[in-house]
């Protein structure tokens, strides 16, 4: 099967050796997603509840540069420094979606890249 690279400038660059996302076939693969503002490539939230909106907004404009939506994405995977912080994170992800969740995972890692507090990868399909 074929596969397409998803990179588009409203979300940030890749800080590695990884493409923003990968769609093959019905469905649709996005990296992690952390929150940097792509215009600025910084991060400037400051607090946890920021950090979550900017990384759902970089997560947005990668699946709309695949041609998907939230309403499209079947799994989630959320990794938080600090399960602390697991409610906000949580009422920010969850205006994105309307009432059809994905499946989801929510893991507490010690560390993420440019010491973040969250991170969330999706999959979508059509």
């Amino acid at each position: 099967m074929e596969k397409k690279i998803i990179n588009t400038q409203e979300a940030p660059s890749p800080i590695g050796p990884y493409s923003q996302a990968v769609q093959t076939g019905n469905l649709l693969f996005i990296s992690g997603q952390v929150p940097i503002n792509p215009a600025t490539n910084t991060i400037e939230a400051t607090d946890i509840t920021g950090e979550a909106e900017q990384v759902m907004k970089n997560l947005d404009a990668v699946l709309k540069a695949a041609g998907f939506s939230f309403s499209e994405v079947v799994k989630a995977t959320i990794f938080l420094t600090d399960m602390a912080n697991f409610p906000a994170v949580n009422e920010v992800y969850g205006k994105y979606f309307d009432g059809n969740y994905p499946a989801r995972e929510t893991v507490a890692v010690k560390g993420l890249p440019r010491n973040v507090n969250v991170e969330i990868s999706l999959i979508a399909s059509k």
